[in-house]
């Protein structure tokens, strides 16, 4: 495989063409998680993805539950399905709370203020109540916890990771935390072996090719248990190796060769770009900083290349959209329209610089 066939196949996984899903939960599920900390971009994350939703459509799927928001993998955000939350939370969690440990000691965080903490949190959630990070300052403050600073983001953090809660239904524009207990029913969770397992097959079938480097920068896992979890899907996975990179995928997805046109707009943090370590297949050199890295902000694909970024503005009757592309790209209206349309306002005008 060269560059353009290995994100023809990217595109082709992460369900950018020809999208084998109608529901965006069961998206979420294919994907194993969805980078969320940019709630609106993560969500048009999804719409890219299953053709015919629209913000509102996905907006009432979070609010209803079919999709979660916590902190998982890695220190941020991530959409998450009910079914998935707990054993991913069982094998990255820790990894996250070790990495945490050294700010809660900058931070005067002790393991006594935690479960104390934990303590009020939980309680006050309990019987289907959803609370704001608004409404649960005061209940620790009460406690005289102190949450100067960022101590109560690492507060509400630790109660996530601890696997007692997670989002709830927004209230407005703003977030809610629930009991974990009470938007996921407990089920029997895999030995650690079998998560592995799990998440390298969901990783490479999603993402792949990519490489153990990539899977590593996405998972949080360390090398040893990578290998482990390829040794473990040796059926269902297989590889290529391109300039000196192994290049993982699943064995049963059809390699086509040929590239089919397509011109997306997608949000920062997409996981068409967010889950690879190394982006150099899907962005050109000498662009890497302009396009935000790929990550940090909208950007215009085509042909599964970044090819640009863009912005928009919103009013209360319609969107303008504007894309600053890095070389001679052709028909963004389509990919602009439909993120209109997704919105659920029409396009009043698209300018190119």
């Amino acid at each position: 495989m060269n560059s353009q066939q290995i994100a023809q196949h990217r595109l082709q996984q992460q369900q950018l063409l020809h999208s084998g899903f109608t529901q965006p939960a069961a998206l979420v599920r294919w994907m194993g998680c969805i980078q969320a900390q940019d709630y609106a971009g993560a969500k048009w994350a999804i719409g890219n993805r299953i053709k015919g939703s629209t913000d509102a459509s996905i907006e009432k799927d979070f609010n209803d539950g079919k999709i979660l928001r916590t902190h998982v993998l890695r220190p941020t955000w991530h959409f998450v399905a009910p079914e998935d939350i707990r054993w991913m939370l069982q094998l990255t969690a820790p990894k996250i709370k070790a990495f945490n440990k050294r700010l809660h000691t900058k931070l005067g965080i002790t393991d006594k203020d935690l479960k104390r903490s934990n303590t009020i949190i939980t309680n006050a959630l309990s019987d289907h109540k959803f609370l704001t990070r608004a409404a649960i300052l005061p209940l620790l403050a009460k406690a005289k916890i102190n949450t100067d600073d960022i101590r109560l983001g690492f507060f509400l953090m630790e109660a996530e990771l601890e696997g007692l809660i997670c989002s709830g239904p927004r209230q407005g524009k703003q977030f809610t935390y629930a009991l974990l207990s009470e938007r996921a029913p407990a089920a029997p969770l895999p030995d650690r072996e079998e998560a592995i397992a799990r998440l390298t097959l969901c990783y490479f079938s999603s993402r792949g090719p990519a490489t153990l480097q990539d899977f590593q920068w996405w998972s949080g896992l360390n090398v040893a248990d990578i290998k482990k979890g390829l040794h473990l899907n040796k059926e269902q996975l297989t590889h290529t190796v391109t300039n000196g990179n192994a290049y993982w995928f699943a064995a049963a997805a059809p390699v086509n060769k040929r590239t089919a046109p397509s011109t997306f707009l997608l949000p920062c943090y997409d996981e068409y770009a967010v889950a690879y370590k190394d982006r150099s297949d899907i962005l050109p050199a000498g662009h890497p900083a302009a396009a935000g890295y790929g990550i940090f902000k909208p950007v215009v694909v085509v042909n599964g290349q970044i090819s640009g970024t863009w912005s928009r503005k919103e009013s209360s009757r319609h969107i303008t959209v504007t894309t600053e592309l890095m070389g001679p790209v052709k028909k963004t209206a389509p990919a602009a329209a439909a993120y209109a349309a997704f919105i659920g306002k029409p396009l009043q005008e698209l300018i190119s610089i």
